[in-house]
């Protein structure tokens, strides 16, 4: 599915990736666990070619992504829920839902997905002529699920999903990217929040000033001393 070949990524003189590898297999949830600053919104925006890795090469069903622009990622079937949701807040929940749709050409389906999100994700359905600006946090969480989704992607990349939810919200949201997984999709999750990440994960690692530092399956993680004093407070 995804494989990220000791990738660097480098504003100005900072190297935010030095070197950086990982395997993401088909039907997966791998997730990447690391402080602030530790260059995991680096390394999704590399996948989605949003940034230029200065070396290194970034795979995608066998095909190499290096130098091809954000909107042929997209096409081949990756897409991105960026951190903060980057909703359009002066357009309607369906508006925001049928952008996601952009990148396709089978417009004829289009109306199929939509129905299908909404089938998904209920409240989006009775919120549709909501402006998206008057969304709750959990709300606007899931409609940016389900304009990713209307890409039609086989990988989905999620940035901090649970960022400024209600902690009654975010057991939802991650019950929902499971399911995600459950329906074929592969999913990268970048996340704070490390028991609910690995609760959830079939592999992760963590991401350390721009270094995997740990991978494996998240039992291991979950066990290990380094993890328990930087996460959970052991």
């Amino acid at each position: 599915m995804l494989e990220i070949n000791d990738i660097t990524v480098a504003y100005g003189k900072i190297r935010a990736l030095k070197g950086v590898s990982l395997r993401v297999g088909a039907k997966e949830v791998f997730a990447l666990i690391g402080a602030n600053g530790a260059g995991k919104t680096t390394l999704l925006r590399a996948v989605m070619g949003l940034v230029p890795c200065a070396s290194g090469r970034i795979m995608f069903d066998g095909a190499e992504l290096s130098g091809e622009p954000t909107h042929v990622r997209a096409r081949r079937g990756i897409s991105i829920v960026p951190e903060g949701r980057g909703l359009f807040p002066e357009f309607t929940v369906e508006e925001n839902l049928l952008a996601g749709a952009y990148p396709r050409s089978d417009r004829s389906q289009v109306a199929q997905d939509l129905d299908e999100v909404y089938g998904r994700y209920p409240r989006l359905r009775e919120r549709r002529r909501q402006l998206a600006g008057g969304l709750s946090g959990g709300e606007g969480q899931m409609l940016a699920l389900g304009r990713a989704l209307m890409s039609r992607p086989t990988l989905l990349l999620l940035d901090e999903p649970s960022m400024g939810l209600m902690p009654s919200i975010v057991g939802e949201i991650f019950r929902m990217i499971a399911g995600l997984s459950e329906s074929g999709m592969s999913v990268l999750l970048v996340e704070q929040n490390a028991k609910k990440a690995l609760a959830i994960a079939d592999r992760a690692a963590v991401l350390q000033v721009g270094e995997v530092v740990l991978e494996g399956e998240p039992r291991d993680l979950l066990g290990d001393e380094q993890v328990k004093r930087a996460y959970f407070g052991a």
